[in-house]
């Protein structure tokens, strides 16, 4: 819903509000700087506290398996550069992780554009997830309560199901790739056509429960 200001959290399938922000690395464009690349725009309640320390080392040390993916990582609080530079030096010098990923500096404008600021908790922002592909276009939201730490496994998944879901215009069951019934064999989306649904049963490469419920491995 959009309020007085008529400023309304971005929805899946939008493109992502295009915003001019600080950041650790310098001023930078989102998303215009990342076109052709995937991103994961996510925001931490504040620095310095215990949870989301542990929750940057965890997206740190899961950088490289992100970029494989042609996605980069991008953090983001109403805190200012200083106290995130700080941060990251206590993080480095403390924890022996350092953090290479920008982190922007919010006064609380791009919390309000992206609908992040957390209910009754003052200027904190939530835990949120945004995952934004390589044309600008938001693909996923995940939000979390203040109280409990990510999953970045989770996230990561989900980038990976995404991109292989745009590929091979194919749907994840549960737990893909682990599903305890189809394993990493992936659904293929419901025939719209009584012709489509009977060619699918004659199909070698496609395996079926039903006419409505066909699956495929991609190996």
């Amino acid at each position: 819903m959009e309020n007085e200001n008529n400023i309304r959290m971005p929805l899946i399938g939008d493109n992502f509000p295009d915003m001019k922000v600080q950041t650790t690395h310098g001023m930078k464009n989102i998303p215009s700087d990342y076109k052709g690349k995937w991103f994961v725009l996510f925001s931490h309640p504040a620095d310095f506290t215990p949870v989301c320390t542990t929750e940057f080392i965890a997206f740190q040390n899961l950088q490289d398996d992100f970029l494989k993916l042609n996605t980069e990582l991008i953090g983001l609080s109403i805190d200012q550069v200083f106290s995130h530079i700080k941060w990251g030096e206590w993080i480095k010098d403390n924890m022996g992780v350092e953090i290479k990923f920008p982190i922007i500096a919010d006064h609380g404008a791009v919390a309000q554009k992206l609908g992040i600021v957390h209910p009754g908790k003052g200027s904190n922002t939530v835990r949120a997830v945004f995952i934004v592909d390589s044309v600008g276009k938001l693909r996923a939201m995940i939000y979390y309560p203040q109280e409990l730490g990510r999953n970045m496994q989770e996230i990561l998944r989900a980038v990976k199901a995404l991109q292989v879901s745009d590929k091979n215009k194919v749907a994840m069951p549960a737990d893909w790739p682990n599903n305890s019934v189809f394993g990493d064999k992936v659904i293929i989306p419901p025939a719209t056509d009584v012709e489509t649904a009977k060619a699918r049963l004659k199909d070698d490469s496609i395996e079926c429960k039903d006419w409505w419920l066909c699956y495929k491995s991609l190996k």
